[in-house]
């Protein structure tokens, strides 16, 4: 990232930080399907190579149906 820029914002008031970070976050929702699937996959192996315990999803939502009843 351009340190400029990063430092620039960093420096904006809070308020103007706070919209700026809302703006940069609603950005990231463009994705397309395919490239969100490319990114997930990506964090996956990434995880899986850091020594991460992949869970399969259905485990996953076994439990979390479990804490909330």
């Amino acid at each position: 990232m351009n340190n400029a820029l990063e430092d620039s914002a960093l420096h904006l008031p809070m308020k103007e930080r706070a919209h700026l970070a809302l703006k940069l976050l609603e950005s990231l929702d463009t994705l397309d399907e395919a490239e969100f699937d490319r990114l997930w996959g990506d964090e996956s192996a990434r995880r899986v190579a850091s020594g991460a315990a992949a869970i399969p999803g259905d485990v996953v939502a076994e439990k979390a149906r479990a804490l909330l009843r």
